[in-house]
């Protein structure tokens, strides 16, 4: 980390120094002296004297993984309803996760007027939207766009259409059945999280029987 804080250092002090020859910086008010070029070069030796900070994480898992993780704040409000436990006597029982001691599953009872209060505090008022969509898809003009979209995908199809072939086509290896050699058909796919998640539940299920 120390390695990347300093060549980050260095690039983003060396955009700077050409941002400012190229006239693309501005100082107004308290910092209107970096303007002079002896006290703007001062300022960027002054910067060489202290260790950045720079923060990194592991990138995401691909794209799948950024959808999954959006789609926790696009499409679900405040509490899903595996986390919801007892609901009686006017109060309701959740779990939540309690960060500060190792991410720990954690139980918490409030009354129904406190949990109704919480819940709302993540209803957006009226006129709010949660995604906003932009080009084609924008709500002024997706009436007129996303047809003509639809069009010219279609039309580009027809142009993309391969020539007939004749004769059987050979499937690969991998789609055949290894005991009768037939051509076998796609039903269902899963992706890795979903496997683990239905491992998961079976041996729990193995455990409880």
């Amino acid at each position: 980390m120390k390695v990347l804080s300093r060549v980050f250092r260095g690039k983003f002090i060396a955009g700077l120094k050409r941002a400012f020859r190229d006239g693309e910086l501005s100082f107004p008010g308290s910092i209107r002296h970096l303007a002079d070029e002896k006290a703007f070069h001062s300022f960027l030796r002054s910067l060489f004297r202290h260790d950045w900070v720079v923060y990194a994480k592991r990138p995401f898992g691909g794209p799948e993984h950024v959808l999954h993780y959006l789609a926790r704040y696009t499409h679900r409000v405040a509490i899903s309803n595996h986390r919801l436990v007892n609901v009686a006597d006017g109060k309701v029982t959740f779990r939540w996760k309690d960060y500060a001691r190792g991410s720990r599953q954690r139980t918490m009872a409030v009354g129904g007027e406190e949990f109704l209060r919480r819940f709302l505090l993540h209803v957006l008022p009226r006129g709010f939207v949660r995604i906003r969509f932009f080009g084609f898809l924008a709500n002024r003009r997706r009436t007129q766009l996303l047809p003509l979209c639809q069009r010219l995908l279609e039309a580009i199809s027809h142009q993309r259409l391969p020539a007939p072939q004749t004769g059987e086509t050979k499937l690969p290896v991998s789609w055949l059945c290894p005991h009768c050699g037939g051509a076998m058909v796609l039903i269902e796919k899963f992706t890795a999280q979903e496997i683990r998640w239905k491992l998961a539940k079976a041996s729990h299920f193995v455990d409880s029987s």
